[in-house]
């Protein structure tokens, strides 16, 4: 290699200030939550004094954090991180209903323990539950940090601007990917393999709807895509293996492959 291109990559880095790296802002993250789940932890706070200490210096790792990556240029960093702090009980009531959701749906969890201690889905929905959150305020580069963070830990791919409701479950999960703009409802349970993906990936689509709506009480077994911004599944449906959707299911329907056609089954 030339002396040139060793000498611009070195001015590059002078004109670089230190950045903390990805596994720097997603450990900022699992702080938090386990800072809610003790279970994950393996550390005891001994005072309630102590453990509001833990939270604000948490918080002052968020501004820090925004304000290295240069990530919320012309905002009041305070002021979002306190925002964010401020909304960790709602956040916390909504990750338990996954648990709940994950304990009652998985006829092989021992307990709410092992749900928060060692499902790949908890973890992938925790992250994500912390940096949709950071999304909707706004802040930006660090959602998108720790939910490819998360993906790289479990092979579940969901983006930090999907809006999934409350008593969410996914199942083993590897594979899954749910994409920017789609919409998921309540109680609604994902297999491994899932993908609510888009029909195009043109830039000019970017901000439109490109991704499905899932209602409530749904279930979509491994493998199924399901695609486009119009496409519905009606509520109380469920999606079986291997199915590839492209259009809107009514609500209490029931799809499946029928590996002997290249069409998809109704009930």
């Amino acid at each position: 290699m030339s002396e040139d291109f060793y000498n611009e990559l070195f001015n590059k880095q002078q004109n670089q200030e230190a950045i903390p790296s990805n596994d720097e802002i997603a450990d900022w993250a699992l702080a938090v939550i386990h800072l809610l789940y003790p279970e994950r932890a393996g550390h005891i706070y001994h005072s309630v004094e102590e453990l509001k200490n833990k939270f604000r210096l948490l918080q002052d790792k968020l501004c820090a954090i925004m304000r290295a990556t240069k990530a919320c240029r012309n905002c009041n960093m305070p002021q979002l991180a306190e925002k964010f702090f401020d909304g960790l009980p709602e956040l916390y009531r909504v990750l338990n209903t996954d648990i709940s959701a994950i304990f009652q749906g998985d006829p092989a969890a021992q307990s709410e323990f092992e749900v928060i201690r060692t499902y790949p889905g908890f973890y992938a929905i925790a992250l994500y539950r912390v940096a949709h959150q950071l999304w909707l305020d706004e802040i930006p580069l660090l959602p998108r940090i720790l939910t490819e963070y998360a993906h790289s830990k479990t092979g579940i791919d969901i983006h930090p601007a999907a809006c999934i409701g409350e008593y969410f479950h996914i199942d083993h999960g590897t594979g899954i990917v749910i994409g920017e703009s789609a919409n998921i409802g309540r109680h609604v349970k994902l297999y491994q393999g899932v993908t609510l993906g888009a029909l195009s990936v043109a830039k000019d689509m970017a901000g439109s709807k490109r991704h499905p709506t899932v209602e409530d009480h749904v279930v979509i077994y491994s493998g199924a895509t399901i695609l486009g911004g119009e496409t519905v599944i009606g509520h109380h449906s469920i999606i079986g293996g291997n199915v590839w959707l492209t259009r809107t299911v009514a609500p209490h329907s029931k799809i499946y492959h029928r590996p002997d056609t290249p069409a998809v089954k109704t009930v």
